[in-house]
């Protein structure tokens, strides 16, 4: 059976001593000033930059060699509180030029389930590997990036480390398979800053 072809960006799963990931996450500011929309399981970057109260700010990651990641977005806040369904006037995602604050899943020992955008075959574990970026679903909230197969290599300035095919039901090594992965340029680690 085919894998399906359903790229939701980066999702945490565990940790890389096997907890599993507990809904931990840490909240960081998008500015009115920031005009694309960001979606559920897309890779941020922190800008450099704070709010008024000092919360850090973060706008999508870039793809591609050498660009670090933080983490995905995975939650909104809403009056203090994670918003936890869709309603028809207050989408899951960010919308674009909307001061929000929103979750992100930044610690630099998480594995996120990602979705390959080829096939790099069942030798791919412990090898590096870029993203490729995607445009979210308004409908579903849900990113579309996704790892780029073509990129796969033992390159070090390449943004994941791809550790195992995710062990779930109707998910084989092959077109689409989704990995367990790890953030291998994380910011948090870069020591120079930002």
């Amino acid at each position: 059976m085919a894998n399906s072809d359903a790229a939701t960006g980066l999702w945490p799963i565990r940790d890389t001593s096997g907890r599993y990931w507990t809904g931990a996450a840490n909240i960081y500011s998008i500015p009115a000033s920031y005009g694309t929309a960001v979606y559920l399981g897309d890779p941020l970057i922190p800008t450099g930059t704070s709010d008024a109260n000092g919360i850090p700010g973060v706008q999508l990651a870039t793809a591609g060699t050498s660009n670090y990641l933080i983490g995905p977005m995975v939650g909104i806040v809403n009056g203090g509180e994670p918003i936890v369904s869709v309603t028809r006037d207050l989408p899951i995602y960010h919308t674009a030029s909307t001061l929000q604050y929103i979750l992100v899943a930044d610690d630099p020992n998480l594995l996120f389930m990602v979705q390959e955008d080829g096939n790099m075959g069942a030798n791919s574990s412990m090898a590096n590997v870029n993203l490729a970026s995607g445009s979210g679903s308004t409908v579903t909230g849900y990113s579309a990036w996704e790892l780029s197969s073509s990129s796969i290599a033992t390159t070090a300035t390449l943004q994941m480390r791809v550790v195992t095919p995710y062990r779930v039901a109707n998910n084989a090594v092959g077109t689409n398979c989704k990995w367990l992965t790890k953030i291998n340029l994380h910011s948090f680690t870069n020591t120079t800053g930002i």
